[in-house]
């Protein structure tokens, strides 16, 4: 808890949730700008659409996220050269949990405030019935599961490199490879930790060539995808904590 707390005082300092704040921002703007101005065919599939979208602008933006505050958790330590004097205070993997406990910390309340908007929106322009509230859990879900999962593997890469802008540029890569996996055969999607804000959609869409109109509408989760993602983490969190306390410094 000790550790925690200091991570806490060190995020507050470097203001942390300041380029949260902006790419929420951004993100929000970008995922509703679009649904303006439905028509009433679409406000009765207001729901689905809705949640349809966001996975891919997550897949697009949020891997450069965890990017960016897994670097910055790690970079005050790799520039101030403090990793081997708080070892000498503290146990190597308490300050690697403390470190993701934190970062996770953040971008849950990140994930949080997407949601709420998100809720916020569909009931300000009368999306039609409640609010789903079993899909829109499993998407918070799916979402939540994949972005700290990519989170830990960042902040494994920046904190075992001290070159940030490779953790940067992964970080990019990532947001590409979760874009164009939507385009990935299935089986292949798995493969891929960014991936998974596609492998766990609980929506599809139908699209008719003849009339241009989409149809968007609620699926089964991938629970077996949920699952296997579940794994990913417990392996990038056994092998990068390892790594890590047995990284010289």
């Amino acid at each position: 808890m000790r550790s925690l707390r200091m991570e806490f005082f060190k995020c507050k300092r470097r203001r942390l949730w300041l380029p949260l704040l902006i790419m929420l921002a951004a993100q929000l703007a970008w995922g509703l700008y679009s649904m303006r101005d439905l028509s009433a065919r679409e406000l009765q599939q207001g729901w689905a659409t809705i949640l349809y979208n966001f996975p891919m602008l997550n897949a697009m933006m949020t891997p450069v996220i965890d990017a960016v505050v897994a670097s910055r958790m790690a970079d005050i330590e790799h520039k101030g050269q403090t990793l081997k004097l708080l070892e000498t205070v503290q146990r190597t993997g308490a300050l690697f949990d403390a470190k993701f406990l934190c970062g996770a910390f953040y971008m849950t309340l990140y994930l949080i405030a997407q949601l709420a908007v998100i809720i916020g929106f569909g009931v300000v322009n009368g999306f039609a019935g409640s609010p789903p509230i079993d899909k829109i859990g499993e998407y918070f879900a799916a979402t939540w599961l994949t972005t700290i999962t990519i989170l830990l593997l960042q902040l494994v890469l920046s904190l075992l490199i001290q070159n940030q802008m490779i953790g940067m540029i992964i970080g990019l890569i990532g947001s590409f490879i979760g874009l164009f996996s939507l385009f990935f055969p299935p089986s292949f999607q798995k493969f891929f930790v960014w991936a998974y804000y596609a492998v766990l959609y609980n929506t599809s869409m139908d699209w008719d060539a003849a009339t241009r109109i989409s149809d968007y509408y609620f699926i089964g989760f991938n629970w077996a995808g949920f699952l296997c993602l579940a794994l990913y983490f417990v392996a990038i969190y056994a092998i990068g904590r390892i790594l890590f306390v047995k990284k010289e410094v």
